[in-house]
């Protein structure tokens, strides 16, 4: 499903990834461990196709980054939902709107939008706020709907970038186990953290990052 091979990453600033080779099957649950700045969130940027090596290659269902069209990225796309530690909700948006747009981005009939939103609604406990918007929820709540949002076309992978940074442990174990519920559901997700505490109590594949190069990848 996932293949980096030697892919390296150069950046003005002097920071860069470093000949990062592995590969990640389907149906695999992977954290992406590290401290801030080892270079998990690039990583996750070049599977998503929003970041390319300057060499090495770096393969997502079949595609490879070098020579990849730009229509085939948004076929890679639509088969990825993407959590981000800030739920960068639409403000301007109720919160309806916000979790329909990868529908109505995908040309979805009307009908179909309003019985996934419902649904997906009722699966996060956002039924009774679908008409307010994003400053009205809590951060538990926004990060509910970005969740919502990522899931409601339901993709094959789901990639996660640090989404319990700001919240509590009580909705950081929440969400935590919801990704690990829609892995047992099949989907592949790549979990990327810098919290021990997740690995310890819920063990997988680990991904260990150090100033942009892959240290070590182990399963416990």
């Amino acid at each position: 499903m996932i293949r980096f091979d030697k892919a390296t990453v150069r950046y003005d600033s002097g920071m860069s990834i470093r000949h990062v080779s592995f590969s990640i099957k389907e149906g695999e649950f992977v954290y992406l461990y590290g401290p801030s700045g080892s270079g998990k969130s690039s990583i996750l940027k070049m599977i998503y196709m929003n970041l390319f090596p300057n060499s090495g290659d770096v393969e997502v269902f079949g595609l490879n980054s070098h020579g990849v069209k730009r229509r085939e990225i948004a076929r890679v796309r639509q088969r990825i939902g993407m959590i981000f530690q800030d739920p960068f909700l639409l403000l301007d948006r109720d919160i309806y709107s916000n979790i329909a747009l990868p529908l109505e981005l995908a040309g979805t009939p009307v009908k179909v939008i309003q019985q996934k939103v419902s649904r997906i609604a009722d699966e996060f406990g956002l039924r009774s706020r679908l008409r307010d918007y994003p400053y009205e929820l809590s951060g538990g709540e926004q990060q509910r709907v970005s969740l919502a949002r990522a899931v409601i076309n339901d993709p094959e992978l789901l990639l996660a970038d640090e989404p319990t940074a700001q919240l509590d442990t009580e909705l950081s174990t929440e969400i935590i186990n919801w990704f690990w519920k829609q892995n047992q559901a099949g989907k592949t997700v790549i979990f990327s953290t810098h919290k021990d505490k997740f690995i310890d109590r819920e063990p997988a594949r680990t991904l260990t990052l150090a100033s942009g190069e892959l240290v070590e990848d182990f399963t416990r």
